[in-house]
């Protein structure tokens, strides 16, 4: 990460109210921390409760406009108490980032890998997120400016090899925010999708060198990826300024995908 990184973003979510998976570490504590700053208030779920906590101590007087929740993505029904809670404490929701995930599969051939392990990626990646939609949806609709991001991954557009199951349920949540932006426009919620490259953080620690090597060489802007890339494009997507914004799919990775 650099230097002094502070999350910050020139666009204002003054007033919105938003709900984010998996916000405890990494990029979901990136988008936390960022939306509390543009002025919005949060409530984030997790397993990991003991970094949720640290997160909102860590906000300092902003932290009063952060709330943990604990969240299993794999558990429909924590799902669902998940936004009742999230809601509860919000008073409504506008928006929704889809970002918790998981990958499992790193490093594993299409021919070695497991049953257990392709549905236990599915679960969190493909359902969690259908259901975390599908609960926030009423919500967003009463809210007027409803909007979720689902947070996929440029490894479903350039088919990266060796972690099939996480890259086919990346492929599947751009398809689903494709369909969901058009069965919620009707409503006036948006659905879109970022698509972040290889981004420095906790989770991507046991990547192997070279393969970070390989993505920032074959990047137009040849440096590593930090969680504060993909944090302005999120907001954005959130902001008042993207109403007309819906079903689209934007790669953040420095230009290693190209659309």
């Amino acid at each position: 990460m650099r230097d002094g990184q502070q999350y910050t973003s020139a666009v204002s979510l003054r007033g919105h109210r938003v709900l984010v998976t998996g916000g405890a570490r990494g990029l979901g504590a990136a988008f936390v921390t960022a939306l509390v700053r543009a002025g919005a208030t949060v409530a984030f779920g997790d397993l990991l409760e003991a970094e949720g906590r640290a997160l909102i101590e860590s906000l300092g007087d902003a932290g009063e406009s952060a709330h943990f929740v604990p969240l299993d993505l794999a558990d429909p029904s924590s799902v669902e108490s998940f936004v009742a809670a999230g809601v509860e404490r919000l008073g409504a929701v506008d928006g929704l980032i889809n970002n918790a995930a998981i990958t499992n599969s790193g490093g594993v051939s299409a021919n070695d890998l497991s049953l257990t392990t392709w549905d236990t990626v599915m679960n969190v990646n493909v359902r969690g997120t259908w259901l975390a939609s599908i609960a926030a949806m009423p919500h967003l609709r009463d809210s007027g400016r409803g909007s979720i991001v689902n947070i996929a991954s440029d490894t479903a557009l350039w088919g990266a090899p060796n972690v099939l199951a996480y890259v086919a349920s990346k492929g599947a949540v751009v398809s689903m925010t494709r369909s969901l932006a058009r069965e919620f426009g009707v409503s006036g919620v948006t659905v879109n999708a970022i698509a972040p490259g290889l981004t420095e953080v906790e989770a991507t620690q046991y990547v192997p060198e070279e393969r970070h090597e390989y993505y920032r060489k074959g990047r137009a802007l040849t440096r590593s990826q930090v969680p504060d890339d993909v944090v302005g494009p999120v907001l954005f997507l959130l902001s008042d300024a993207a109403r007309f914004v819906t079903g689209q799919l934007l790669p953040v990775n420095g230009g290693f995908v190209l659309n």
